[in-house]
Order: structure tokens, then sequence, then C-alpha cells
């Protein structure tokens, strides 16, 4: 009996009470044990909702990510307030905790409240999705796999997991592939030689944007289209135009490195001289004939200049002796 009048004493304790906070042991234990109860029940209704989509994967899945995430931070802000009901701590002395977190907030905890508030920003604005392609810049594009609390995982073509702070994708600027449609445009420049008929050149650049299977149609308004850009030189540039399949618009440089493949064989195939960008010198027999006289007229110069510079230290030594 003893010891079971020990442990109601200190549950009975007020550690709090120079705060004003009249909380006992015991009623913060009670408090604790509802907060893990929510916490509990918020992780079961997100795997519930993860099985769901697992199991019906034509649904919406960024809809459903965000449904998760939400609710998810709805029944944990709701336990938190039941957990502070049952540990006896009235909302009216929890200004106190609010002033501490004011505090914390001007002292290094900005970032933090900065990047939880952006996350909840994309996850109403739908700006930005779990499954959008993205890209952040030239190096790092990839596929956006969870919006959380502090930061957003990417995940690059590579396998490259990313973690960016999501203050980053409200503040800076960045390029989605999948935002209003999955289907996009590339265009691939080349040159071919001045003397090749462009007609020729359409007709190999077309065969060889069908023989690709990122290519979306091959009639109607999205079909591939080449385009004349002008000549410089000795070769004529063109851009061939093609719409992409969903699949392709995920694999940028896949996608690239496919058509130019294709465009190298077809001219082969359709005898086409694809005309590589070069520099070139040339020397007249004149300008050589200059040249090799002013070479030979510097080396005569350096040759008598240091026979004068020998001269100079022979006589210097000799007055020296």
């Amino acid at each position: 009996m003893a010891d079971l009048r020990d442990i109601k004493e200190a549950l009975a304790l007020e550690p709090l009470s120079f705060l004003g906070l009249g909380v006992s042991v015991g009623d913060a234990l009670a408090g604790l044990v509802a907060l893990l109860v929510t916490w509990l029940l918020a992780s079961m209704v997100r795997r519930g909702i993860r099985r769901y989509g697992a199991r019906h994967p034509d649904a919406n899945q960024a809809t459903l990510y965000t449904f998760s995430r939400l609710l998810h931070y709805m029944i944990l802000g709701f336990g938190a307030l039941v957990a502070l009901q049952v540990a006896g701590v009235p909302l009216s002395q929890f200004a106190v905790f609010t002033g501490a977190i004011g505090v914390g907030l001007g002292f290094g905890m900005q970032a933090i409240f900065s990047n939880f508030v952006s996350g909840l920003i994309l996850l109403f604005d739908r700006s930005l999705k779990v499954g959008d392609f993205i890209e952040l810049d030239k190096e790092t594009r990839g596929v956006v796999k969870s919006i959380d609390i502090r930061s957003t995982l990417i995940t690059t073509n590579d396998n490259i997991d990313v973690l960016v702070p999501n203050s980053e994708f409200v503040t800076k600027r960045l390029v989605n592939w999948t935002h209003g449609s999955l289907n996009r445009r590339i265009r691939i420049a080349f040159s071919v030689d001045l003397d090749v008929d462009k007609e020729l050149v359409k007709k190999a650049a077309l065969d060889a944007a069908l023989q690709v299977p990122f290519t979306l149609a091959s009639s109607g308004p999205k079909r591939p289209q080449l385009w004349l850009m002008g000549g410089e030189g000795s070769s004529m540039d063109y851009i061939l135009a093609v719409w992409l399949t969903e699949a392709a618009s995920r694999r940028n440089s896949a996608v690239r490195a496919a058509y130019l493949w294709e465009l190298d064989s077809a001219f082969k195939r359709h005898g086409v001289v694809n005309a590589l960008p070069r520099s070139e010198i040339r020397f007249s027999r004149a300008s050589a004939r200059s040249f090799e006289d002013t070479f030979e007229g510097q080396e005569a110069a350096s040759v008598n200049d240091a026979k004068e510079e020998a001269q100079m230290a022979a006589e210097e030594a000799q007055s020296r002796m």
C-alpha cells in the first residue's frame, strides 16, 4: 500500500506549477497516451488510403496522396487538442506555450515553419503533385515521390533521390513537364549538306520519327513536322518537331538520343549527307609565303637580339675585371 501511495503522490506532482499550469505528472502521461493513440490512428488511415490506391491503379494517385496527407494533419491536430484537454491544460493557459513557440520561430525555426506552410500550399494549390515530372535545373530532373512536412522527395531517372525544401517550389522558378498535359513536343535540330534536296530530307526525317515508339501520332494536328530554319555556309539547318507519348514525358535524354539514332539511320538509307559543324583555317600560297617570311624575320631578329645581349654581357664582365 505504501508503494501505491508513493506512485499516486508522484503522479500528483505538478512540475509546471511555477508557470501557472496545474498539470500533474499523471495528467501529462494521459495526454501523451492520447497523442500516441491519435498518431497510430493517423498512420492507419494513411496506410488504408495507400492500400486503396494500390488496389485501384486507375484512381487519381495524386489526389489520394493529397487527401491522405491533409487527413493525416487534421487527425494529428485534433489529437493534439484532445491530448491537451486530457492533460488538463486549459486552452486559455496554452498561450504561454504559444509564446514560447513564437520565440522559437524567431530564433531559428523560421525555415522549418516556412517549409511546413509551403508544403500545405503545394498540397492545396496542386501546382505540384505526386507523380509529376519536374525540372529544377539542367542537371536535376525527376518524378515527385512525396511532399512531406519539411521537404519534397524527387527521384531522378538514374534512381537518385533528391530532397528539396518545400519553400523553394513556392519562391523559385521550376518546370513541370506534366502539369497540364502528359503530352509534350520535342525539337531535334540538325544540319545537312546544302546540295541535298529538301524533299528528300523531309522524307528521311519523317520516316525516322515514325520509327521511334515515343511518337504520339502519324497524322492529324500532332503529327511529326520538319521545319526549315535557314542555311549558313555549306549546310542547311532543320528542326524535327515531334509530339511525344505519355511514356516519353519522363525520359528526356533517352528520347532525344532515340530520335538522333533513327535520324542517322534514315539519312544513311536515303543517302543524305549530314553536315557536322566544323572550323577550318585555310592558307593560300601568298599568305603561306607571307607567314613564312614573317616567321623567318622574327627568328632573325631574335638571333640578333641574343647576339647583342651576349656582347653586352661580355663587355660588362671585362669592365668588372
